[in-house]
C-alpha cells in the first residue's frame, strides 16, 4: 500500500491562502500566478535534497492535484516546472545540474517543456520544428514553437526543446527566454488556460552554449524521461475530479433532491475517482516504468475529467451555466485537459 504524505508536507493551507483568490483573475483576466509559482518553490516544495525518487514524486504529484483540485491552469503551470526539473534531474550535464537544477527548486527562475512539438515527433504526429547547426562551443537554433507555457521573456524562465541537426541526430537543450534572436508573442482568447502564459517562441539564430544542453542524444534521453513527463499530467485531472465531486456532492439539495434522478452522481465518479489513482499509484512502486500503461492511465483520467465536469454541470443546474462559475471554468479546463499533448486521439494511438 503506498504510503500517504503528510498534512505538513503538503501545500494545501498556501493554495487556499495565496491560490484561491486568484483563481477568477487567472481564469477571466489570463492573470498569470508567477508570484505563486516562485513560492512553492521558495517553501521548499520542488526541493529534492536528500529525498528517494519516491518521496519526491510522491510529494510532487500530490502538489499537482491539490493545485489543480483549485485551479487546473495554475495546476498545469506547476506540471511545466516539474517537466523542467525532470530534464535537470537526468541530464549529465554537471552545469545544468549544479547551477540551474538549485534554482529551478528554489523557485529563483521558472521552467516549461517546450515539448509538444517533439512528442507528436516521436509519435509520428507531427515533424520536428527546430533546426539546430553545429559551432563553437554550442548550436544555432532557428525555427518556431507554436506554443510553450508558463514562459515570460526575460532571465527567470527558461524552457526544454529538441532540434534535428544536419548529422541526423537531434539534441535536446534549455533556452533562456531573454536569448537574443528569440522572439516570443503572447496567446490568449483559449477556451480555459488563459492564464497559462503561453506564447509562440520564433528562433532567429539563437546560440545555445554547451552549458544548457541537455543530451546530445534527444531520442535516447526523451525515451527516459517521457514516462515522467506523462506521470506528472495525471494528478491535474485528478485534482479537477476531486474538486467536481465536492461539487456535486453541495448540490445534493438543490430544487428538492431532484438531482437524485440524474443516471450519474457523485458516488460513482468517486468510485471511478479511487481506480484511477490506485492505478497511477501503481506506477511509483515498480522498478521499470511502463509507457503504455501510464499513458492508459493517463487515457481513462482524461475522460473521467471529461466525465466528472459535465456531470458536475448537470448537477449544479443553470447556476453553472455562468462563466464565471466554478463548474463552467472546470468544464473549460477539462477541456483542456483532453488536448494536452499527448491528447486523447494520441493517447488512443499508444494504447492500441
Amino acid at each position: 500500500m503506498l504510503k500517504e504524505i503528510s498534512p505538513k508536507h503538503r501545500a494545501v493551507s498556501y493554495i487556499q491562502k495565496e491560490l484561491k483568490p486568484l483563481v477568477r483573475s487567472i481564469d477571466m483576466k489570463h492573470y498569470y500566478p508567477a508570484s505563486f509559482l516562485k513560492g512553492l518553490g521558495e517553501r521548499g516544495f520542488f526541493s529534492s535534497g536528500d529525498l528517494s525518487y519516491e518521496d519526491v514524486f510522491l510529494r510532487e504529484s500530490q502538489l499537482v492535484e491539490d493545485v489543480s483540485r483549485v485551479c487546473m491552469t495554475t495546476g498545469f503551470l506547476v506540471w511545466c516546472h516539474l517537466a523542467a526539473l525532470t530534464y535537470a534531474r537526468h541530464t549529465t550535464n554537471e552545469h545544468i545540474r549544479k547551477e540551474l537544477l538549485p534554482r529551478l527548486e528554489s523557485g529563483e527562475i521558472l521552467g516549461a517543456t517546450g515539448l509538444s512539438n517533439p512528442m507528436k515527433f516521436y509519435g509520428k504526429l507531427e515533424k520536428l520544428h527546430l533546426h539546430a547547426e553545429r559551432v563553437a562551443e554550442g548550436y544555432v537554433v532557428s525555427g518556431c514553437l507554436p506554443a510553450v507555457s508558463n514562459v515570460q521573456q526575460n532571465g527567470e524562465h527558461y524552457f526544454g526543446f529538441v532540434a534535428h541537426t544536419d548529422t541526423g541526430n537531434r539534441i535536446m537543450a534549455f533556452a533562456p527566454c531573454n536569448s537574443t534572436g528569440l522572439t516570443m508573442k503572447e496567446k490568449r482568447d483559449y477556451l480555459g488556460l488563459n492564464g497559462s502564459a503561453t506564447f509562440v517562441c520564433q528562433f532567429e539564430a539563437v546560440f545555445i552554449p554547451d552549458q544548457y544542453v541537455i543530451s546530445e542524444d534527444a531520442d535516447a534521453f526523451v525515451s527516459r524521461i517521457r514516462p515522467f513527463f506523462l506521470l506528472y499530467q495525471i494528478p491535474i485531472g485528478l485534482g479537477v475530479v476531486r474538486a467536481t465531486i465536492e461539487s456535486i456532492h453541495r448540490a445534493k439539495k438543490k430544487q428538492t433532491g431532484v438531482n437524485a434522478y440524474l443516471p450519474v452522481q457523485a458516488e460513482d465518479i468517486e468510485q471511478q475517482y479511487n481506480k484511477t489513482k490506485a492505478s497511477f499509484q501503481t506506477f511509483l512502486q515498480s522498478s521499470e516504468l511502463d509507457w503504455k500503461g501510464i499513458a492508459k492511465t493517463k487515457l481513462e483520467t482524461a475522460y473521467l475529467t471529461l466525465q466528472g465536469t459535465q456531470t458536475e454541470m448537470l448537477h449544479n443546474g443553470g447556476a453553472a451555466y455562468l462563466m464565471k462559475s466554478d463548474p463552467s471554468r472546470r468544464l473549460r479546463e477539462a477541456y483542456f485537459y483532453a488536448n494536452l499533448t499527448p491528447t486523447i486521439k494520441h493517447l488512443e494511438k499508444i494504447t492500441h
